[in-house]
């Protein structure tokens, strides 16, 4: 699917997981949990991978993660909590910051950004996951790309707007655990994002969201903003 026409892809892989290929060939993985029922069958992990970036410590984000850093050696940027239980793990190159910072990895800059939700390892015994959050990926050519993260609707996301201007945003529309339709509309009204792409959605029948309902709520609400929904394992670019 052809859409923003900057050299980069994007990739659906079912639930909130993402891969990014950038122009310059950087592979960025967002909360790769690759065993959720919406992955595309047959597809493999990357061989190649630069970045995870991970939102918050629930497993149905954190995913594959321990398995993909050590087999790849790549570096995992998420909560100072998650670097520190996935570094407990093995994984050497778990990078810890918090909300406001900044870090640079692939000639990405990887800034973290609040998001409201909660976040906890969800097997007995395991340390709290610390805050949840965002991200805004800012990518080799200047374009930012902000990656929500599990979150309702907040008034950080005028922040966002003003402080980063993103014009690609990855939004969660399924509701109960995430905002739903409306409030994804409203969340792109304040960021101003030109492109939306839906995520957590279709993986469980709680998740009621849909891309057609986000559409005719941006409609209703007035918002300018193009809903680009890709099957899952579709990229776009």
């Amino acid at each position: 699917m052809q859409v923003w026409n900057r050299g980069f892809r994007l990739t659906w892989l079912g639930h909130s997981a993402f891969e990014l290929v950038t122009r310059d060939g950087a592979v960025v993985l967002f909360d790769p949990w690759l065993e959720n029922p919406s992955h595309p069958k047959g597809r493999p992990a990357p061989a190649k991978l630069d970045v995870i970036a991970l939102s918050h410590a629930h497993d149905d984000h954190v995913g594959s993660t321990v398995a993909l850093a050590r087999s790849t050696r790549c570096d995992v940027v998420c909560g100072y909590e998650v670097a520190m239980h996935l570094q407990s793990l093995g994984v050497e190159k778990a990078h810890p910051m918090g909300m406001g910072g900044t870090q640079r990895f692939a000639g990405l800059d990887f800034t973290m950004v609040t998001a409201v939700h909660s976040s906890s390892f969800d097997s007995d015994g395991r340390p709290h996951g610390g805050g949840e959050g965002g991200y805004v990926v800012t990518l080799e050519d200047g374009t930012r790309v902000y990656f929500a993260g599990d979150t309702g609707p907040t008034m950080d996301m005028v922040m966002i707007r003003e402080l980063y201007a993103p014009e690609i945003a990855l939004l969660p529309i399924g509701n109960l655990f995430t905002m739903g339709p409306h409030e994804a509309a409203w969340a792109a009204g304040k960021l101003g994002a030109r492109w939306i792409v839906p995520m957590h959605y279709r993986t469980f029948p709680g998740l009621t969201g849909t891309a057609e309902a986000l559409r005719r709520e941006l409609a209703a609400q007035g918002v300018a903003a193009e809903v680009v929904a890709p099957e899952p394992g579709e990229a776009v670019s």
